[in-house]
């Protein structure tokens, strides 16, 4: 019952891959050392005969034999016996066996044994050394470049798993980021709107329906996955249609929107972002009002500018710096863009507040 416990929990051995045995770079080197070896070997010889390339393509092809199926068999080894010590042992085994069989079978009928004869022996002793010495530190050489191979692929691996779990990271860090930013807009929107509805403001019917065209447009990126600028203008367009509605006669917008834009991505919220900032600390504040202007243009360096700008009461006005909503937008461009996004404000004179956003174009 232990024993078939242990079997079950055991991994699987890989299944054989007799492919492997004659792969084309095995059988490269192994024909190319051959034929180094012939030559060299050649020179002991008075003339040139067939007896010796043939022996020493065969012992070649032995070796290579002996490398691939010790390689995949047996399936499994004592603890005390690494699989490559079994390799290189079995390529310097074969090789004097080998030549002996060639030497051994290759003798004429009623000729005396090679051992006998000493140029025979001289040949038999001369071979046998010199594929004693080549292969085992081939076969080493083979599988040190078979081990750097694996070792390159496992970190190519870890590269890819790495990359892959930082973007899955990211994504995380940009959907939560989000997420605190939805409900702060859409939470100051409803108070708006409750307060309008509670004076019996005759625009409250208005205000609904641009409310209603406003959440149309927010609702579909609640999930707080990327989006484009078409996107982000068209939710800013209905936002700032929402607060005109509540003070007609303090708001004044447009839109300046440059060709190639739409289909940029950008994080979600970005543009609302400031639009939302420079309604509530540059607008609201001030006696009279102002306008908002918002532009979107390609730079002529790979690069987008995205600006906001108001007539507010101004950054001194309200002592006001990034704020906990830009500071927030801030980061999650640093997360978006890899640091090279940027955000800065400025005065605007007489009185005023313009951001300005400027990041790189991603390819698509």
């Amino acid at each position: 019952m232990h024993s078939t416990a242990n079997a079950q929990l055991s991994p699987p051995m890989p299944q054989p891959d007799w492919r492997a045995l004659f792969g084309w770079r095995r059988v490269r080197t192994v024909v190319i050392i051959c034929t180094l070896l012939t030559l060299l070997l050649n020179l002991t010889y008075a003339s040139l005969t067939f007896r010796l390339p043939m022996r020493v393509f065969g012992t070649g092809l032995v070796v290579l034999l002996a490398f691939g199926l010790t390689e995949q068999w047996p399936r499994r080894l004592p603890n005390w016996l690494a699989r490559w010590a079994l390799q290189v042992a079995a390529v310097g085994l074969v090789v004097p066996v080998t030549v002996f069989l060639f030497y051994k079978l290759g003798t004429d009928a009623g000729a005396p044994e090679f051992w006998k004869e000493e140029k025979r022996l001289f040949g038999f002793m001369l071979m046998s050394l010199s594929g004693m010495l080549v292969a085992p530190w081939t076969a080493l050489t083979a599988l040190l470049r078979q081990r750097e191979a694996k070792v390159e692929e496992q970190a190519i691996d870890f590269e890819l798993e790495r990359s892959e779990m930082a973007r899955q990271a990211l994504d995380a860090r940009m959907r939560l980021l989000s997420a605190q930013a939805q409900p702060h807009f859409l939470f100051n929107t409803l108070a708006n709107v409750q307060a309008l509805v509670e004076a019996g403001s005759p625009r409250a019917p208005q205000l609904l329906q641009s409310l209603t065209s406003y959440l149309r447009a927010a609702v579909p990126r609640l999930d707080g996955s990327a989006n484009t600028l078409g996107q982000e203008l068209e939710l800013v367009r209905a936002y700032l249609e929402l607060m005109q509605m509540r003070m007609p006669d303090r708001l004044a917008f447009d839109l300046h929107v440059g060709s190639g834009v739409h289909l940029l991505r950008c994080p979600p919220m970005t543009l609302l972002t400031l639009v939302e900032n420079a309604v509530q600390h540059g607008i609201d504040p001030s006696e009279e009002g102002g306008r908002i202007d918002v532009s979107a243009e390609l730079l002529g360096d790979g690069r987008c500018r995205l600006t906001v700008t108001d007539t507010g009461v101004g950054l001194q006005a309200t002592g006001r710096g990034l704020g906990t909503g830009l500071a927030a937008l801030r980061e999650r461009l640093h997360w978006a863009y890899g640091g090279s996004a940027t955000l800065d404000l400025s005065e605007v004179e007489p009185h005023g507040v313009q951001v300005r956003i400027e990041f790189k174009i991603e390819p698509k």
